[in-house]
C-alpha cells in the first residue's frame, strides 16, 4: 500500500473524530489548550489503536466486527447526542445553575471508542493486504490529531457565535454521525 492511499484511509478515518471534535469546540465555550490536545490525542490514540487491534485478530473476528460496528457507533453516538441535547434543553430553563456542556474524560472515552470502531475492519483489510500496521497505524494516529485539533479550534470560533444553540446543534451533528455510519453499514456495504 503507497503513501497515498494510506493518506486517504486515514483522512477518511478521521472525519467522524474531526466532526465530534468540531462539536466537541462549538459546545464548550471556554475549552482550554489542554482539553483541545486531550481531545485530539484520544481521538488520534483511538483511531491509531483500533486498526492495530483489527489487524491482530485478523481474518477470525471480521464477520463480528463488521455485522456490529454500526450497532455500536449509533448506540454511543445517539446516546452522547441525546444527553446534549437534553442538557441543553436543561440549561435553557436553570443557566445560573449548572455550565452547559461539560467535557468529562468519561465522554472523551467514549466519544473515541464511538468514532473509530469501524477502523478495527480497516486494519482487517490491513492484515489482508500484510500492510505495515506500526507505520500504518503511526500515521492514521497522527493525522487524526492534526483534524481533531483543527476540528476543536473551528468548532470553538463558532460555538461562541452561536451561543447557547451550539450545545443543541453539536447533539444534532453527533446522532446525525451515529445514524449516518448505521445507514452506510447497513444498506451500502
Amino acid at each position: 500500500m503507497g503513501i497515498v492511499e494510506l493518506l486517504l484511509i486515514a483522512v477518511g478515518l478521521s472525519m467522524d473524530a474531526f466532526a465530534v471534535s468540531v462539536t466537541n469546540g462549538m459546545c464548550r465555550k471556554n475549552i482550554k489548550l489542554n482539553w483541545t490536545f486531550a481531545v485530539a490525542l484520544t481521538f488520534g490514540l483511538f483511531q491509531g489503536i483500533m486498526p492495530a487491534i483489527g489487524y491482530f485478530l485478523g481474518q477470525t473476528f471480521t464477520n463480528y466486527v463488521t455485522k456490529f460496528d454500526h450497532i455500536i457507533a449509533l448506540i454511543l453516538l445517539g446516546f452522547i447526542g441525546g444527553k446534549m441535547l437534553i442538557d441543553a434543553l436543561k440549561s435553557d430553563k436553570d443557566d445560573e445553575k449548572k455550565e452547559s456542556g461539560n467535557l468529562t474524560l468519561g465522554m472523551l472515552m467514549i466519544q473515541g471508542i464511538a468514532t473509530s470502531i469501524d477502523a478495527l475492519a480497516v486494519g482487517v483489510s490491513f492484515s489482508a493486504l500484510k500492510t505495515n500496521i506500526i507505520m500504518s497505524a503511526a500515521f492514521i494516529t497522527c493525522v487524526t490529531f492534526v483534524f481533531s485539533f483543527a476540528g476543536v479550534l473551528i468548532g470553538k470560533k463558532f460555538g461562541s457565535i452561536l451561543n447557547k444553540k451550539a450545545e443543541i446543534f453539536g447533539g444534532i451533528i453527533l446522532i446525525g454521525i451515529g445514524l449516518k455510519i448505521f445507514i452506510e453499514h447497513t444498506f451500502f456495504q
